[in-house]
């Protein structure tokens, strides 16, 4: 592909896109249908306005990789495990009961068992992309049905490994299958299966090893430097590098990025590596889904539309069947189950990897690989209407969405957000904490967060005034924003970008000074504390009590001045930036706040005198002395 027709084609993709998925949007469709048509339309079955869908497809499927690796962060280990009946229970029964589904399909067609068998096992699998993207649009992520769904799909991602060295066993043509051994750009083709064996473990343990004792010194390096550029570079080499360590040694690509991420689940890089990567993902993707689109080839549609069309819904009915009774059988919900099996209808993205290779394993024929690539792509087409459609008629009905539950590996809504984790934002923290509120903490110090880290306390590695991580945050569904970071520019860049994002957050911040806190005030805090003014205050009250005044005294002047001082700050609001009548205006105060001082301090003299004469504890030994004068 020369360079003139990259940029063509990356033109085409683009435009194609932009135009297509907002349509799409607009009329209740979702994105990924709108990606679909618009790869349907631009592909070479179409307007051909682009080559070979396949040119561009091994480039998109990285999306689904960073798709993986983004969901592997928020699984951590221990929860993980917890969610081992989702996928080696309904994981594995929704495999073997699909994959039968679909094999009886098969065989009622005249095929031979063999074919049923590896045909029933590579449709059973379904596009995690697809899935994932449509729960999340439509709430459901992060709920029971999103937990069933990604633990089905996660156990599918798996099984991907033994069927590349199972389906060439069911070779019709002998010698076939150590043809195919050698898939993809495995540097073990040809090489004995213990060896293949040992080299699969080895690379695990790398991605594990390595995951949890070197990316934690690598990235506090590239951090110190302090350049965004070169911490998105670093995260993406991450996620490349061992996508293609995989592919070395025979496994998924994706599978491997998501145990890097399930490796750096805990880590404090966590947020900055989801922010960073995020919105590749949804450019891949995107581009993922248009070379589905174009891939879908119209002729044989054309030449044969009854069967590909009848085909292709009888395979999201067998397996929406096998589903929903796998979902009954592990006594979900019959609203849940059905959501679970219309999500998990379609065929998947590995789908088109596996019939390349049984059919040059020779267990089908071209045609008949090209017939199942068709029905494939066009399930994955039909997927967003038939969940659009069993919505209106079902879920809809049912008293609509529900909220969605939190998921085990799901930090939640927290209710409150404190950026910048220093010596003030620690002891507002731990108010918090201790009162049993949940707090997401953020820090852009390295050398901090060891420090804290240190001390059990759990802080995210980031720059709190980018959009992206306030949200991976749950910027969205806190309640409250605490910006406690000690950079005075950066502060006010963050309330301002977070009074005009998160309406939903009330924003406390912390000022350097009266002119800082004025800054704060006009982008849109709602609570200001100047950092020094309290400290100040009580500095002061201990001087006084030190040079002899009663408790109560120096407690009212206190009192006093700090009253007096938030009205003078409100009052003098609409001339702060205009010099000579904010300076002016300050003097005046001054003064006014000296003689109310003086007045307040001479009247409660005159109090304490009053009650000292009216206590005969003090006003006896007072008469005695003036008697014995």
């Amino acid at each position: 592909m020369t360079a003139d027709s990259l940029l063509l084609q990356a033109l085409v993709y683009l435009a194609a896109g932009v135009i297509s998925v907002p349509i799409a949007k607009r009329l209740g469709l979702g994105s990924v249908l709108g990606y679909l048509i618009a790869g349907v339309i631009v592909g070479p079955f179409a307007l051909a306005l682009v080559g070979d869908a396949g040119d561009v497809m091994a480039f998109a499927e990285f999306g689904v990789v960073i798709l993986l690796f983004l969901i592997g962060l928020e699984v951590r280990p221990a929860l993980l495990w917890e969610m081992r009946t989702s996928i080696f229970g309904l994981g594995a029964a929704q495999m073997v009961a699909s994959a039968a589904a679909v094999g009886a399909v098969a065989l009622l067609l005249g095929a031979d068992w063999r074919v049923a068998l590896a045909i029933g096992l590579i449709l059973a699998m379904s596009s995690t992309a697809i899935v994932l993207q449509n729960l999340e649009e439509k709430g459901l992520r992060q709920g029971p049905v999103g937990q069933a769904a990604f633990g089905v799909l996660l156990f599918q991602d798996l099984a991907v490994i033994p069927l590349f060295a199972f389906l060439p066993l069911l070779a019709l043509t002998p010698g076939a299958a150590e043809a195919a051994g050698g898939h993809g750009h495995s540097i073990l083709a040809g090489q004995p299966e213990w060896l293949r064996i040992l080299a699969i473990f080895a690379a695990v343990g790398v991605v594990v090893v390595g995951g949890r004792y070197l990316t934690r010194p690598m990235f506090r390096f590239i951090a110190a430097a302090r350049l965004r550029e070169i911490f998105t570079a670093s995260a993406l080499l991450l996620v490349v590098g061992v996508a293609a360590l995989m592919e070395l040694v025979g496994l998924s690509p994706a599978l491997g990025a998501f145990l890097a991420g399930v490796v750096l689940a805990e880590s404090e890089f966590r947020r900055e590596l989801e922010t960073d990567i995020e919105p590749f993902r949804g450019l891949l993707l995107g581009l993922f889904f248009i070379t589905v689109g174009a891939g879908l080839d119209l002729g044989l549609v054309a030449a044969r539309p009854v069967l590909v069309v009848s085909l292709t819904l009888a395979l999201m009915a067998a397996k929406f069947l096998a589903m929903w009774a796998v979902g009954m059988a592990f006594r979900r919900s019959r609203r849940d189950a059905g959501t679970i099996a219309v999500s998990l209808a379609q065929g998947g993205e590995f789908a088109f990897v596996l019939l390349g290779f049984v059919a040059a394993a020779q267990v089908l024929t071209a045609g008949d690989a090209a017939l199942a690539t068709a029905v494939v792509a066009l399930s994955m087409a039909l997927t967003p209407l038939a969940f659009a459609l069993y919505e209106k008629l079902v879920l809809n009905r049912a008293a609509g969405l529900a909220e969605p539950e939190r998921l085990p590996f799901d930090d939640g809504a927290p209710d409150a957000i404190v950026a910048g984790f220093g010596r003030f934002g620690q002891i507002a923290t731990r108010l918090l904490t201790a009162n049993d509120f949940k707090v997401v903490l953020l820090d852009s110090s390295i050398e901090q967060i060891d420090t804290i880290r240190r001390f059990g306390w759990r802080v995210h590695y980031g720059d709190a005034t980018r959009l992206d991580l306030l949200r991976a945050a749950g910027a969205d569904k806190a309640r409250l924003l605490l910006v406690a970071i000690d950079d005075k520019d950066k502060a006010v860049e963050l309330v301002k970008s977070a009074t005009e994002y998160f309406p939903n957050l009330t924003i406390i911040a912390r000022a350097f000074d009266r002119r800082h806190a004025y800054e704060l005030v006009r982008v849109g805090g709602d609570d200001i504390v100047r950092e020094t003014f309290e400290s100040a205050l009580l500095f002061g009250k201990k001087a006084l009590l030190r040079l002899g005044l009663s408790d109560r005294r120096a407690a009212r002047a206190v009192t006093v001045f700090r009253e007096h001082d938030m009205k003078l700050f409100k009052k003098l609001a609409p001339v702060y930036g205009e010099e000579e009548r904010y300076a002016m205006a300050v003097r005046d105060s001054r003064e006014t706040m000296e003689k109310l001082l003086a007045e307040e301090m001479r009247r409660l003299r005159k109090e304490e005198a009053e009650e000292a004469d009216n206590d005969p504890v003090v006003a006896e030994p007072r008469r005695r002395v003036a008697g014995e004068g």
